[in-house]
């Protein structure tokens, strides 16, 4: 058996209206609001970055797994938004919660997916033939997602990140990770070239043939090679651009909106990007119960898709974080279009 130890989440508290930032732009916020089901989204303060969000989520996850860090014998951190071009996050995060340095670490990048491909990984390691290669694996998404002022990304790119340990001790395991199935192309959607402060999109482009073609695919790979259909997952937890994708995608594989709408946070934090499907699955976990199961695919434009079908199991029952996602999001403060600007850096002099 291998699955979740613990896990643990962060989002900045500050958060912006949809319509301030289409107030700056005079353009219809609620008409932009209902077309994403978005309302708002978090933002980073000035002094948080995808390190910084990165390094609170891990030390809730060890903090919740009641494991030594010492004992993390492997931290990835996928991210888009990494503080440095070169030098790691991971070695960071790792110093933070006291893992290393006998350890492997890396920063992981593919678009929004990375956080699960850094699941996997820690999955190969832990498991892998070699005896006791690790223990324990720490795998991150996080983000304070890039959008150039006045496009269509400004209205959705959030900020926030979840940390999961992997291990594959029986009696730890709050959740078992029964079945894992990935689906990539090369479909370029959304890029941002070297250099360049801001992503690029294909507009339309990144819906069909982009994110509900890999979903899709993922979802219905893993479902076939596990031998399981839609009304056997409790939850689906799917990546979230926008508030009206994952409804769809969860309506076209055959899954009722009541599955979706715990992990459902894009309307309420905006798309956290490689922590979209991370702190979705976390919010299922705070609320699943031993045996229910479910259903989790990330999104990574360039493009790919992740999935996992996951098992809660009885340790979860005494294994609860301190602050369930659904409470952090409560905590917040709305902020100002130049109080965003100034946070995320969009004046140049800063």
């Amino acid at each position: 058996m291998i699955g979740i130890v613990g896990y643990g989440a962060y989002i900045p508290k500050y958060r912006i209206k949809v319509e301030e930032i289409a107030r700056t732009w005079r353009k219809d916020g609620k008409a932009i609001a209902n077309s994403l089901n978005v309302e708002e989204k978090a933002v980073a303060a000035f002094d948080e970055d995808s390190c910084t969000i990165a390094v609170e989520a891990a030390r809730r996850a060890v903090e919740m797994s009641g494991i030594e860090a010492q004992k993390i014998g492997g931290v990835y951190v996928g991210s888009e938004s990494h503080p440095y071009a070169v030098k790691p996050t991971a070695s960071v995060v790792a110093e933070a919660i006291n893992a290393g340095p006998e350890l492997t670490a890396a920063d992981l990048e593919f678009a929004c997916k990375a956080g699960t491909a850094g699941i996997q990984m820690c999955m190969g390691l832990v498991i892998g033939d070699m005896p006791d290669w690790i223990e324990y694996g720490l795998a991150i998404g996080a983000d304070t997602a890039q959008g150039k002022p006045a496009d269509a990304l400004e209205y959705t790119a959030g900020s926030g990140g979840a940390a999961f340990i992997i291990g594959k001790k029986e009696s730890e395991i709050i959740a078992s990770i029964d079945q894992t199935f990935s689906y990539t192309t090369d479909t370029p959607d959304f890029w941002r070239r070297q250099h360049a402060e801001f992503p690029r999109h294909a507009g339309r482009f990144t819906g069909e043939p982009a994110y509900f073609k890999h979903v899709i695919s993922a979802a219905e790979g893993l479902m076939a090679k596990a031998g399981l259909k839609p009304k056997d997952f409790d939850y689906a937890a799917f990546h979230q651009p926008n508030g009206k994708f994952p409804l769809r995608v969860a309506q076209m594989l055959g899954f009722g909106e009541k599955k979706v709408r715990r992990g459902l946070l894009t309307p309420m934090i905006g798309n956290t990007y490689s922590g979209a499907t991370m702190v979705a699955l976390a919010s299922v976990l705070d609320a699943a119960k031993p045996g229910e199961k479910i259903l989790a695919v990330s999104y990574g434009s360039g493009a790919g898709s992740d999935a996992f079908a996951l098992t809660a199991r009885k340790p979860i029952e005494k294994k609860r974080p301190a602050v369930p996602v659904l409470e952090m999001i409560k905590e917040k403060e709305y902020i100002s279009y130049a109080e965003y600007a100034k946070f995320r850096r969009k004046l140049k002099s800063l």
